[in-house]
């Protein structure tokens, strides 16, 4: 006599259950595309980091490729290293944004006393062992060529009370001994000035365009 064949059927799984193992599903998936949610927004803003990064240093460099021909050109005719003229520019100008020098093409803060030919403008001061704020008369120029001449012209003449004051400035062979000369000379007041050209001929190989 044949055996009867044993069935086997499926238990039914009851909807508690279900609605349990669906609801720790989706709390995975949400888990995981919030994961790589946040992944992504901090891989773009890593990248738009460097992105800013990479947009000032190329406008820092294309300043300073501007002002190249026209600081060489002034070496050679009158031997202010190029590598001091661009440092100071950055310098002064903080890479060509202060008012000064985007309005009035002044990009050394050289002061004059003619009303017709200078803007009136705050300006800080090293006075005292103590920085102050105080109104200075600076000389306005039609674009930045004509501030760099006359910026080593000022270096050739000197002053009106004393045409020798940035001599040593001039016939200085070296980076550094002439921007320890600019502070002996009295161009700025700020006593860290020497310091603060020569990191910036460094950190930017300025005297690459020295002639």
């Amino acid at each position: 006599m044949a055996k009867k064949r044993r069935r086997f059927t499926l238990k039914k799984v009851p909807l508690a259950a279900w609605l349990v193992i669906a609801f720790f599903a989706v709390g995975s998936m949400l888990v995981v595309s919030s994961y790589w949610s946040q992944r992504q927004a901090e891989v773009s803003q890593r990248q738009a980091i460097v992105d800013k990064k990479a947009a000032e240093k190329a406008k820092k460099e294309a300043f300073i490729k501007r002002l190249v021909p026209t600081a060489q050109a002034m070496q050679k005719q009158y031997g202010v290293l190029t590598s001091i003229t661009l440092a100071q520019a950055i310098l002064e100008s903080d890479w060509g944004t202060s008012t000064l020098a985007k309005d009035y093409h002044n990009l050394f803060g050289i002061k004059g006393t003619d009303p017709a030919t200078t803007k009136v403008l705050r300006t800080k001061e090293y006075v005292n062992d103590k920085w102050i704020t105080v109104d200075g008369r600076f000389r306005v120029y039609s674009d930045d060529a004509a501030s760099i001449r006359d910026h080593a012209l000022l270096f050739v003449n000197g002053t009106d009370w004393n045409p020798q004051q940035y001599a040593t400035v001039r016939v200085a062979k070296d980076y550094k001994t002439a921007a320890s000369a600019l502070q002996t000379d009295g161009y700025a007041t700020d006593p860290d000035y020497p310091q603060k050209l020569i990191h910036l001929i460094e950190a930017w190989n300025l005297t690459q365009y020295d002639n």
